[in-house]
């Protein structure tokens, strides 16, 4: 983030700034628009339009909620954000598919998987649910033999002794989905969506409650600034730059990235696939590369068949330029030996030719690869370290990102600000 040389008076208040236009960011701000009607929410987003980050460049998946610790942030919003996610797809008409999943074992991985059944079985509804839900699981699951598996998808490897049945995984459209967030902003009484803008500059007020916040739209050099009662840093992959603009350098939080590369695959051996398919975890000389959830199957809503994604962890930026990531996003062939060999342990009959690299992402990262699990974090600072005027920055979101950005507003505003209050 640029900074200006000196804090601009402010030509006009608002109530809310929400920072960045990523699915996160809309689904922040049309909730806050939808609770507020009668309060400002704009959302400033530095590109020309939305999602063109993390939002446009992951694997689309609509996530169970299997694989986070049951405590955590990831879980309960993953959980809640599934359920919000296919209730607005059915009264949006935004186009999804429950393709479900089938986590796939070798004999030696078998409690693997019949651990995460366990833990399934634990769960419970997140806040917000309601009491009908109450009596049906949160999170069904099934566990079922080889055999059941290949009666599913044939062209698993005979190897497969078991397999995790998830049904509640599926698919979607995420650019209808980040369609219908704007247009539920755009159409309210007090939201407004602001593109190509940047944010140069954050100061605290020092006359009233809130934030100086300085933007420039365009190839402009001069912009305007605005004072922000509350701010909601949902910039991604810049959060962190936000962040760190108002903080003492002793106090800056670190930053970290990863790239995923995704493959897409046209040949044999995936002829009858109806279903993702995800092998269990990578262990020995490949677990740092696939990083914890294995390369796995997925498909879009065209029958469209990709690999991925891997991990390839980046070098910090140079010089905090927040378009470090876009030299980044061509995608290779150097890995699609490694993802070749990965697949045929569980889909056997796939040809090494039918791997074509397609597209990369890139995630945020608070810890860097030697670090454990890592939760969604929600960091609140004040203008003067109490009271009003905060900012609410959400940081490393990354996946279950999608799936969990209607619960990750829901949260931020009724938990986190208050609702209706």
């Amino acid at each position: 983030m640029k900074t200006s040389n000196f804090i601009q008076v402010p030509d006009y208040a608002i109530d809310h700034l929400v920072i960045g236009g990523g699915v996160v960011g809309l689904a922040v701000a049309q909730r806050l628009a939808q609770t507020f009607p009668e309060r400002s929410t704009y959302l400033v987003e530095r590109h020309d339009t939305a999602g063109e980050e993390t939002s446009s460049r992951n694997s689309e998946v609509i996530h169970a909620g299997l694989y986070y610790p049951p405590d955590s942030l990831k879980t309960r919003l993953c959980l809640r954000g599934r359920h919000l996610l296919y209730a607005r797809c059915q009264a949006h008409n935004i186009p999804y598919r429950k393709t479900g999943k089938l986590v796939v074992a070798q004999e030696a991985q078998r409690p693997y998987i019949e651990s995460l059944h366990a833990k399934a079985q634990k769960f419970s509804w997140p806040p917000h649910s309601n009491h009908a839900e109450a009596h049906s699981p949160v999170l069904p699951t099934k566990l079922i033999s080889g055999d059941e598996a290949r009666e599913m998808e044939p062209d698993l490897h005979t190897d497969i002794a078991a397999a995790l049945w998830s049904p509640e995984t599926g698919i979607i459209d995420s650019h209808t989905l980040m369609e219908s967030l704007e247009r539920d902003i755009a159409e309210s009484e007090n939201g407004e969506l602001v593109y190509s803008t940047r944010v140069v500059r954050i100061d605290p007020s020092r006359n009233e409650p809130g934030w100086i916040v300085q933007l420039v739209t365009g190839d402009a050099e001069e912009g305007d600034a605005l004072l922000a009662r509350t701010v909601i840093n949902c910039a991604g992959l810049t959060a962190p730059f936000i962040l760190n603009a108002i903080l003492p350098e002793s106090q800056r939080i670190p930053m970290y990235f990863a790239r995923g590369s995704y493959a897409s695959y046209r040949g044999p051996g995936v002829k009858q696939i109806s279903r993702l398919i995800y092998p269990c975890p990578a262990v020995g000389k490949d677990s740092h590369a696939f990083h914890s959830l294995g390369t796995h199957l997925t498909l879009d809503l065209q029958g469209k068949i990709r690999f991925g994604p891997d991990l390839d962890w980046l070098g910090p930026p140079v010089d905090n330029d927040p378009d470090f990531w876009q030299k980044h996003l061509v995608p290779n062939d150097s890995r699609l030996e490694l993802m070749y060999q990965a697949v045929k342990q569980y889909l056997p009959g796939v040809s090494q030719e039918g791997f074509q690299p397609d597209y990369c992402g890139v995630r945020p990262k608070l810890v860097g690869p030697e670090a454990g699990f890592q939760d969604f974090v929600f960091r609140r600072d004040k203008t003067n370290g109490h009271g009003e005027g905060e900012m609410i920055s959400l940081l490393g979101i990354e996946s279950p990102g999608l799936t969990s950005s209607l619960a990750i507003a829901e949260y931020v505003v009724e938990d986190l600000m208050g609702g209706a209050a």
